[in-house]
């Protein structure tokens, strides 16, 4: 009998990501917002923390609070990369990334949270300001991604993106729950 914190349920605290097979206004409008609100939530919650606090893990075997910021910064940077890419080539191929290798990088053990705090925030007020100007048609560019082998279409990414914000943000808050 599986308890209610199981591996699966500590991994994914928010349910794992559905993509949306269509959208409207009012979806991409919070999808933005919780993009857009991530690095002033990150900066609250992690304000009075001591290293010891960051380097507390959200699961048995999960990312430490320090890295979960970090990946964010990383990831965040890639999706942004990959918004322009399909907005400016036509349905360009990414390049996929070893998340988990880059967790290791020295970067992250030694750089302070607040590097990739400010980072993102500059990053989310560039990606809010071109997501919010995106057209219908643009909602529907495209970029191929290898790993996946697919097409991902610019509605769902902004969609991921919202969530993987969501996704992360939980991930702080059950570490420090430890």
């Amino acid at each position: 009998m599986e308890t209610v914190n199981s591996a699966q349920d500590l991994r994914y605290p928010i349910g794992e990501f559905i993509p949306p097979v269509s959208y409207d206004a009012s979806m991409i409008q919070v999808w933005i917002l919780d993009i857009q609100l991530l690095p002033l939530k990150l900066s609250e919650m992690t304000s009075l923390l001591s290293e010891q606090d960051l380097n507390k893990v959200y699961r048995p075997g999960g990312w430490t609070i320090k890295q979960v910021i970090h990946h964010c910064a990383d990831s965040h940077m890639n999706s942004f990369i990959r918004c322009k890419l399909a907005l400016t080539e036509e349905n360009p191929t990414i390049r996929p990334y070893n998340e988990g290798s880059w967790a290791l990088t020295s970067d992250v053990s030694e750089a302070p949270i607040s590097w990739s705090i400010n980072l993102l925030d500059g990053l989310h007020k560039r990606w809010v300001r071109m997501l919010k100007s995106l057209s219908e048609e643009d909602m529907f560019r495209t970029f191929f991604h290898p790993e996946h082998k697919k097409e991902v279409v610019m509605f769902e990414q902004i969609a991921f993106y919202a969530w993987h914000s969501r996704h992360h943000l939980e991930h702080v808050k059950q570490a420090l729950k430890e």
